[in-house]
């Protein structure tokens, strides 16, 4: 049996060369496309092998073409798979994180991202209740949930104004609707690492969350603990402080390198 490795597919290489020629190197200018003269000179070939090699990668969604400019860029189906595929690895790595906050409190604890002015839920870990609602691939209103909070920390005062004016109920009458609340809040996940909520969704008494960042340092996630028991507000920081270490441990292993915080995360493996 030979041990060769297989020979990579001719038109699949030259693919490939257009696909890297169009990701460019992350300059604001790189947004607008190229053209199909600019990539054969750069690739060194014919105009007419890159406006066909174009055109069947435009069918697959792999590139796009202006319609005013006809210059192309990235497609929308590269971007779908590159955003699932980091959503099933940072599923992959918090699993053990949201299992451990579950057996810590014997309460739900959930992992969310934000999409537009809503925030949906990619993975759950129920606790030993014998009712659980069903989140995962739920989306639900920022200010309805308990990670809404963790998710906007970083986002400036006039942008976090703009977004409740957008998506609050007139005349709810409730912290969520308050706008000094929330920006509150946001400060107090800034200092803290950490939010407590109340929470308008499920039987939830409170919720408790903390943000997760990527290898950039940029908040990508959340995660949250449901508090269904009545508990004490010292209670709630507590559990605050041990989401929050979660948070960080999960940042870390993502990539995220920060200085050592000494924290309280001694929940069972």
């Amino acid at each position: 049996m030979s041990d060769k490795s297989p020979a990579p597919s001719a038109g699949l290489r030259r693919d490939m060369d257009i696909l890297e020629i169009l990701a460019g190197h992350g300059d604001d200018r790189d947004a607008d496309g190229f053209g199909v003269s600019w990539i054969a000179e750069r690739l060194g070939r014919e105009k007419s092998q890159i406006s066909r090699a174009l055109r069947s990668l435009e069918l697959e969604g792999m590139v796009e073409r202006d319609p005013l400019t006809r210059r192309y860029r990235l497609g929308w189906r590269l971007f779908a798979l590159a955003a699932r595929t980091q959503h099933a690895r940072l599923v992959r790595v918090a699993a053990p994180y949201l299992r451990r906050l579950t057996a810590a409190f014997d309460e739900d604890a959930y992992l969310c991202v934000l999409r537009g002015n809503q925030v949906l839920t990619l993975l759950s870990v129920p606790s030993s209740r014998a009712y659980h609602r069903v989140w995962e691939g739920v989306s639900v209103p920022v200010i309805m949930a308990a990670a809404g909070r963790s998710l906007l920390a970083e986002w400036d005062e006039e942008r976090v104004r703009a977004l409740l004016r957008t998506v609050l109920p007139s005349g709810l009458d409730s912290a969520v609707a308050s706008e000094d609340d929330w920006l509150a809040d946001l400060a107090h996940v800034c200092s803290a690492g950490y939010a407590v909520s109340d929470v308008e969704l499920d039987d939830s008494a409170a919720g408790v969350s903390a943000p997760v960042r990527d290898h950039r340092g940029l908040i990508t996630a959340a995660i949250s603990v449901s508090v269904t028991r009545a508990a004490a507000p010292e209670r709630l920081h507590e559990m605050g402080a041990v989401v929050a270490e979660a948070a960080r441990e999960l940042s870390a292993a993502l990539g995220f390198h920060a200085r050592p915080v000494a924290g309280t995360w001694s929940s069972p493996a």
